[in-house]
């Protein structure tokens, strides 16, 4: 089940109001039952997962991963400009009832990386890792059609500042959007602790602190079952689908090779952070004091 904006007009209308005015505008929700991937079956898990790894190349390269037959037909978007950070791949089911999003990641070197930092009768769903992942979510959520994600960083404060209105429900504080992150235990950007000024993201130029996700969140446990150590060069999307989704069979919860997707209800996001209009001397003292810093560890 999904919820979808009943107008685009009205959507739309809503965020800016509450991103120029501050000001709160209902938007009407209809709940629509669609098919979507069954996201218990380890197989289904992998097959999304090797999509997510495709929006990174294109057909025929090495790092390409095949999918099943009934998925073989793809169409790419996005590769026509080097400088186009949104790319990836639409694949199109072989009795054509069935679109897949698959879009891509962030990539720390390459043409893209500056960037970086429908038809109602077609079943329709997207996928994506990491940053592609955060997309492909934020895309589900907003428009409502199912997403799954992988090793993607917290988007759900994402949501919030970019003004997204998304449905609501009684007696939670969650939006009950289709989308389900599936991530590991090792990989510390979807839980934000890829911080701090020596860490492997800041020095690549990222700041991942984020690690509240929408919807529901699929964990595997790799450092307490296969005794992986953290470490970010995990979050890539092979380390996924080779040593986790299509690894050797692990009980990862009792009787279970996927673990259960659960709500990260009483997560709270960047609770150090302080958001507000700062004036251009404030802004000035903080900047100053964070090269003054920065001078006293290098």
């Amino acid at each position: 089940m999904v919820f979808r904006p009943r107008s685009l007009e009205a959507l739309h209308r809503a965020r800016l109001r509450s991103l120029h005015d501050h000001e709160s505008e209902t938007v009407e929700w209809d709940r629509t039952i669609v098919d979507g991937p069954d996201v218990e079956d380890k197989h289904t898990l992998a097959q999304l997962a090797r999509m997510s790894g495709n929006a990174y190349a294109l057909p025929g390269r090495k790092n390409w991963y095949e999918v099943d037959p009934a998925w073989s037909t793809s169409f790419p978007f996005g590769w026509e400009d080097s400088d186009d950070g949104f790319r990836g791949h639409v694949f199109l089911s072989s009795d054509n009832s069935t679109i897949i999003l698959s879009i891509k990641g962030t990539t720390l070197n390459g043409p893209t990386s500056k960037k970086d930092k429908f038809n109602d009768n077609l079943l329709f769903y997207s996928v994506g890792h990491s940053l592609g992942g955060a997309l492909a979510s934020l895309l589900g959520s907003t428009y409502g059609f199912p997403a799954v994600a992988f090793e993607s960083p917290g988007e759900r404060l994402a949501a919030h500042r970019l003004h997204l209105p998304l449905p609501r429900q009684e007696n939670s504080t969650m939006p009950p959007v289709a989308v389900t992150h599936v991530y590991h235990s090792a990989d510390p950007i979807p839980q934000g602790t890829c911080t701090g000024f020596g860490s492997a993201c800041a020095q690549a130029g990222f700041a991942l602190e984020t690690h509240c996700h929408l919807g529901k969140s699929i964990v595997f446990d790799t450092v307490g079952k296969l005794g992986w150590r953290v470490d970010v060069r995990t979050h890539i999307i092979r380390h996924v689908i080779t040593k986790v989704l299509e690894g050797d069979d692990v009980e990862w919860e009792d009787g279970r090779d996927v673990p259960v997707a659960r709500e990260e209800e009483d997560c709270v996001d960047c609770y150090k952070w302080e958001f507000g209009h700062f004036k251009d001397d404030e802004l000035k003292n903080t900047l100053s004091w964070m090269k003054v810093f920065k001078n006293a560890t290098s």
